[in-house]
């Protein structure tokens, strides 16, 4: 299943991809505001608001990702980490600043949440941090409150929680992590 969202109320529509040929446009009707929107099959380039054309580039891994853990409000994600700091958040429409967006409808994620910072050494050893972003809610490592403040060392396989979401953290080297 493909999830396309509308361009003018940012609600999320579904619909099976494999039902249609590459190039093919479909035409949607927004059940929510009723705004209507076209999208093409197997478009690789995306035309911005002042109407230049941008390629849209694969999703680079080489730096680690979190898988957001399926729930009620959230459906299964893989997103891409960047080296520095990745703000982490409920994504929405009129928000700014978030480098690893959440789709969700979790009512306690904040819109900038909590911050992944990716550090690479001379050697190529990657290292990552986790701190809360004064959220509401806090951010739990494990079950463990982090504090105000307080930035943590994580690892493969860390188990983050900010809000009712959940999430886990993957690097390329996987277990061989120390």
């Amino acid at each position: 299943m493909k999830r396309v969202f509308c361009p003018k109320c940012d609600n999320q529509l579904t619909f099976d991809e494999t039902k249609y040929a590459d190039g093919q446009v479909l035409a949607f009707v927004c059940p929510q505001c009723t705004a209507q929107f076209k999208i093409k099959i197997g478009r690789k380039v995306v035309r911005t608001a002042t109407g230049e054309e941008k390629e849209v580039k694969e999703p680079d891994f080489s730096y680690g990702w979190i898988t957001v853990i399926e729930n009620t409000f959230a459906f299964k994600q893989e997103l891409p980490l960047v080296l520095g700091e990745n703000v982490i958040g409920r994504r929405n429409k009129d928000t700014d600043g978030v480098d690893i967006p959440i789709i969700t409808s979790d009512p306690s994620m904040g819109r900038k949440h909590c911050i992944i910072h990716t550090k690479q050494d001379s050697e190529g050893q990657l290292y990552y941090s986790l701190r809360d972003n004064s959220s509401m809610t806090g951010t739990f490592l494990g079950n463990t409150l982090l504090g105000k403040k307080e930035q943590v060392t994580i690892d493969e396989g860390a188990v983050v929680t900010i809000g009712a979401t959940t999430f886990v953290l993957h690097t390329p080297q996987g277990e061989e992590t120390e």
